[in-house]
């Protein structure tokens, strides 16, 4: 037995000391739409998988749809024998779930690290990334921010009502950024928090935000790329999770109100060498500056990956604090790319397009590809939006001129992979054909 196993046999026996009462774990990943897939193991039969036993799932659960369908793609679904792959568990990731009725664990499993990964796994996209960049000698630190909705658990005729408090059972119909919010739904709020930190991820700061049940969730700052990814994604189920349990709907949709704030996946990135010099501060911040350019040359084509529905880009759409152009600037939250006031140590740029819906693998894995695209052509910005509020690049607002944006990028192809670029674009573009299918109840009011 190696010593891999060795730890993670050590992991599962020590999980199964602390929890006796735990008898199911599930075994989970994230597919190109950004939802978990998975089977729920017996805990005795984890320990033979983490003592050697080969871990196999159709390699095609990473190609769900939205809907959780197959669409044929390639060679892939429907031409191909729906072959499976070997998936690995990832250490530490062993943890409790504490919003189930029943006494459960989970565990993240990857293709990333095995004989033969799957190229279109976002987690192994991010990981070939990061693998490039660590051969370069570029470490990154990242922290992610999660805005989502509360929501009543009940739909009125299809729609989304306001979320009532435990407290006092008003409606949050009046959204501002009071404290008095927090309080009020202080019972859903505080047991978010406590099973995001059973999943071993350090929630820090907690924002009622500018919509009716927004809320922001911070996590802390973390030099492994791939973790605070991991951290981003089990971050989403378990306030799913805990939503449910307190009787209200979590969404992380973009764009859930016209009339309201859409929700953002804010990404801060920072680069670091292997001495731990922040690489954007040197030479008086030009390489910071390099960054910003590539990042901005590259984001009218990543605009599926940041964007990656029709409600997603609605979300684009001008309101308060959401960029409607490729743009930068020094503490401008209307820019896509800001940069806060820090010191040289903790020089970083907040990516701020993300809606909260996006894949966390390939939305750090996107900006990671912008910004060695900037260091290594040592282009320069376009002037900041603190001294030009007109400053700024298009990007696409429809999901199919972004597809074909993406599609044939030399640089994303390179960076991201050619064949998960063409994988997750028809993706894209078979969710949005399956989601014309319907004729809405307004094309009826307006048009029959």
């Amino acid at each position: 037995m190696d010593a891999v196993c060795s730890d993670l046999l050590a992991e599962v026996r020590a999980f199964r000391q602390r929890y006796p009462e735990v008898r199911y774990v599930d075994l989970i990943s994230l597919d190109i739409p950004g939802h978990f897939y998975g089977k729920r193991y017996p805990v005795e039969m984890l320990e033979k998988v983490a003592a050697g036993s080969a871990l196999k799932l159709p390699q095609n659960c990473v190609l769900l749809g939205v809907q959780g369908g197959l669409f044929k793609i390639g060679d892939y679904c429907f031409n191909d024998g729906d072959p499976d792959a070997v998936r690995r568990l990832v250490p530490g990731t062993l943890k409790p779930v504490t919003w189930e009725a029943q006494p459960l664990g989970q565990m993240l499993i990857t293709s990333d690290g095995t004989a033969k990964p799957i190229e279109f796994e976002p987690r192994e996209v991010l990981a070939q990334v990061l693998d490039r960049l660590a051969r370069k000698g570029i470490y990154p630190v990242v922290a992610f921010e999660l805005e989502f909705y509360l929501f009543d658990k009940k739909l009125r005729d299809g729609l989304p009502q306001f979320p009532r408090d435990e407290l006092s059972d008003d409606a949050d119909d009046q959204p501002n950024m009071h404290i008095e919010r927090l309080s009020r739904f202080a019972p859903v709020l505080d047991d978010m928090v406590e099973a995001t930190r059973a999943q071993g991820i350090d929630a820090t700061v907690i924002t009622a935000e500018l919509g009716p049940g927004q809320f922001e969730i911070n996590f802390g700052h973390l030099d492994d790329g791939l973790r605070a990814a991991d951290w981003a994604a089990l971050f989403c189920r378990s306030t799913r999770g805990v939503a449910l349990k307190h009787g209200y709907r979590a969404s992380f949709m973009a764009k859930p109100y016209v009339e309201h704030p859409g929700s953002g996946m804010h990404v801060h990135v920072s680069l670091y060498d292997a001495a731990g010099n922040n690489l954007l501060a040197a030479n008086h911040h030009q390489p910071l500056r390099h960054a910003v350019a590539g990042c901005l040359d590259l984001l009218p084509h990543s605009m599926p990956i940041f964007a990656p529905n029709q409600n997603a880009m609605r979300r684009l759409s001008g309101t308060v604090n959401t960029a409607t152009k490729a743009s930068w600037g020094y503490e401008d939250r209307d820019a896509c790319l800001r940069i806060p006031e820090s010191d040289t140590k903790n020089l970083r740029i907040e990516y701020r397009l993300a809606g909260a819906d996006a894949n966390p693998y390939l939305v750090l894995a996107a900006i990671l590809v912008g910004l060695e695209h900037g260091l290594e052509t040592g282009k320069e910005p376009i002037p900041p939006l603190n001294d030009d509020r007109n400053s700024g690049i298009a990007f696409p607002t429809e999901i199919l001129d972004a597809v074909r944006a993406l599609q044939h990028q030399p640089q994303l192809r390179a960076g991201l992979g050619a064949e998960f670029v063409d994988v997750y674009c028809e993706n894209k573009r078979q969710d949005h054909l399956a989601f014309m299918q319907e004729i809405s109840a307004r094309e009826y009011r307006w048009y029959l």
